[in-house]
């Protein structure tokens, strides 16, 4: 049974009260539950919110009034109704509408009280990838045997391209506070290509990679480049199953955050914090070395408040 399908069955289901399950639920839970696990890109995200602010409307617009009013092509609406889980855009209409009129007919959702609830709902999600982080890190063995070898890798090579940038950035820049020589790799193509055969030639043994959804084509190319030098891979990604777990010789996910616009990364964020703890654990002396040379040099020439 497809989710379209299933969000009409539970639709028809009938509470002893006599009224539907879904009915009892207000208009905005109905309808944030259509978009609660999917994984949308820009565009259908667009039109997701576009629903969200004018669902009174949106829901009896045609699928050519409808991609007018978002600023997308027909297909596009096509392809959202399908990545929910629906046959087509009418068979989504099918299930919008009754959500509209019951949220005319109620009136207690209010847009505002909607975007609120939404971003609510978005923490709450978040929330859950942390607590799925936690139990990844229950075994702590694994962490600390990862964190020893992207410590012993010298030179160690970060790679996060495109949307990953800011994920890699950020663990570069914490990594070399205990690492000697650490080489962040944010370009693609030969830039990239051209980074690992000098790592690997410096004596690096490891390559720790980023890769968030959506997933570009260049990371795995570099992955496999890596490699192919004799570079080993971490890869922190999203859970999703693909070919960049497959060409990883370690893999450690974290689920990011979809209900946005833009995803959110709390829970990579948390898994790379814990993995330069485990780098820091596993040369204590080397780090405090290093952490109060650090100190002491920002001091001196005033870099901090």
């Amino acid at each position: 049974m497809s989710s379209g399908q299933q969000a009409r069955a539970q639709a028809a289901a009938i509470t002893p009260g006599g009224q539907s399950s879904e009915e009892v639920r207000p208009p905005a839970d109905r309808l944030l539950a259509l978009f609660d696990g999917r994984r949308l890109s820009p565009g259908q995200r667009r039109i997701a919110q576009y629903l969200i602010d004018h669902l009174t409307e949106a829901a009896f617009l045609s699928i050519t009034e409808l991609a007018e009013r978002v600023g997308v092509s027909q297909p596009s609406v096509t392809r959202f109704a399908a990545s929910l889980g629906f046959s087509g855009y009418p068979a989504l209409r099918d299930v919008l509408q009754p959500i509209a009129l019951s949220a005319v007919a109620g009136a207690a959702d209010t847009r505002e009280q909607i975007r609120r609830n939404e971003l609510q709902e978005a923490v709450d999600a978040e929330i859950q990838n942390l607590e799925n982080v936690r139990r990844l890190l229950a075994d702590t063995d694994q962490v600390l045997d990862i964190g020893r070898e992207l410590a012993a890798s010298v030179p160690l090579t970060v790679l996060g391209l495109r949307i990953s940038v800011s994920l890699a950035e950020y663990f570069a820049y914490a990594a070399r506070r205990i690492h000697p020589d650490v080489r962040l790799v944010t370009r693609g193509g030969s830039v990239a290509f051209d980074a690992l055969l000098q790592s690997r030639a410096a004596g690096g043994t490891w390559v720790l990679a980023f890769a968030m959804p959506r997933h570009a084509k260049e990371t795995l190319a570099a992955i496999r480049a890596a490699r192919s030098t004799g570079l080993r891979v971490v890869l922190i990604t999203d859970p999703t199953l693909g070919p960049l777990v497959d060409e990883a010789d370690v893999a450690l996910t974290a689920g990011t955050g979809s209900r946005l616009v833009f995803d959110s990364y709390a829970a990579p964020g948390m898994l790379s914090a814990a993995l330069l703890q485990a780098m820091a654990d596993a040369d204590p002396e080397r780090t405090q070395a290093r952490l109060e040379s650090y100190e002491h040099v920002a001091d001196q020439h005033g870099f901090f408040l």
